[in-house]
């Protein structure tokens, strides 16, 4: 049970939550919105027509009152004909001026509203005319009222605000717009990294295993079976991550979407490992050395995709009998270096797993260097992934 000194701080995150859902709604009823908007208006100009007038004043008429809701209701259309509204305030708060006896309102409001609208949203066309509409109007609207160069000055000064903060606001939704393409972006180019990973170390795998198969049924049937079964499981195992991956993207509402399951992570290169060696023509061995650290599970993925990615490049092209994987955990950082003994740096030539690598490792704020081998012989792959301190050892 949570004790008392824990519900103040559910209070910032309930207003957090409370204030996201409230966008959310706005976001799918902009109707809502600006129905709530022209109501909010309509109290503020209600308030000096309930507040008691000088004796020397006549009292408000209805009439005048009427004229209010006929300024505040073309609100709700503020988005969809911004400069009619615009048009129709101006024409019903000239009205309001000369052919009623009402109260004067302390802010223009249906003005501010409509010109923080068109700056927000409107194209720089339509800006331009309010512009000129707002530069002819303001000063007409003081002369007919009080002729004072104070309230000139003030007029000015509050449309120009309006404006300005509806601007920001349209810079400020022009960039949220720009980090969300480019976050789209970045979730393409992983998830077509991954993709490529899992098909090309599942196809290599299954070719190396499927050339072997015809020498092995003839000279030894019980390597050949093993070499089918290898096919197979390789086969299940990559149509197994490409459902895990396609099922991210779809929604998770959706019947039948294939369901959320974790990354791979350090413990399925054990797993991956054994598959590579019971394919047959590589002996590959798996070592570890250092306390091992619980990673993050994106650093974990990544190690995976690594290895994965070396041994692919291990099967496909450095025709090596031996190879091994090495991890070693150290304070703040994880090595993982992939040897072979094939035909050495020409096998890392070109391509794109090597890339994907570097990429990977990139992303995390680590390094990858590929080269020759201990002693100039076979190939090496280095890379060095950096781990978050708070990460505990693994006893």
């Amino acid at each position: 049970m949570a004790g008392r000194g824990d519900v103040p701080g559910d209070i910032p995150g309930a207003i957090r939550g409370g204030w996201q859902r409230a966008r959310s709604w706005g976001a799918a009823n902009p109707w809502g919105v600006d129905i709530g908007i022209a109501l909010l208006v309509q109290a503020a100009m209600t308030m000096p027509f309930v507040v008691p007038r000088p004796p020397e004043l006549e009292p408000a008429s209805w009439p005048a009152y009427g004229l209010t809701t006929l300024m505040v209701l073309p609100l709700v259309w503020r988005r969809r004909a911004p400069v009619a509204v615009l048009l129709t305030v101006l024409a019903a708060s000239a009205l309001y001026r000369l052919a009623v006896e009402g109260p004067g309102q302390p802010l223009p409001y249906t003005g501010l509203v409509i010109v923080y609208t068109i700056a927000a949203l409107s194209p720089p066309w339509k800006r331009l005319v309010t512009t000129a509409l707002l530069v002819v109007a303001v000063p007409v609207s003081v002369w007919l009222n009080t002729q004072s160069v104070r309230e000139l000055t003030f007029s000015l000064f509050v449309f120009a605000a309006a404006y300005v903060f509806g601007r920001l606001q349209d810079a400020r939704q022009r960039e949220h717009r720009i980090e969300a393409e480019r976050a789209a972006a970045r979730e393409r180019a992983r998830i077509a990294r991954e993709m490529h990973d899992i098909l090309s170390h599942a196809v290599s795998l299954m070719v190396v295993q499927a050339e072997a198969g015809p020498v092995a049924v003839r000279a030894a049937p019980e390597r050949a079976e093993a070499a089918f079964e290898a096919i197979s499981a390789t086969g299940r195992d990559a149509m197994a991550q490409l459902r895990q991956m396609l099922g991210v993207l779809r929604d998770g509402s959706e019947s039948g979407a294939a369901p959320r399951e974790p990354q791979p992570d350090l413990g399925g290169i054990a797993e991956l490992v054994e598959r590579v060696r019971a394919g047959g023509g590589v002996a590959v061995t798996y070592t570890t050395e250092g306390g091992v650290r619980a990673l993050p599970a994106a650093t974990g993925a990544s190690a995976y995709r690594i290895v994965q990615e070396a041994l692919t490049n291990v099967v496909k092209h450095a025709r090596a009998r031996t190879a091994e994987v090495r991890l070693t955990h150290e304070e703040g950082v994880l090595r993982v270096t992939v040897t072979d003994d094939g035909r050495g740096p020409q096998a890392g030539s070109g391509g794109h797993g090597l890339v994907g690598i570097r990429e990977r490792a990139a992303a995390h704020g680590g390094t990858a260097a590929m080269g020759p081998g201990p002693g100039g012989r076979g190939f090496e792959v280095r890379v060095l992934l950096p781990v978050p301190s708070t990460t505990g050892v693994r006893t």
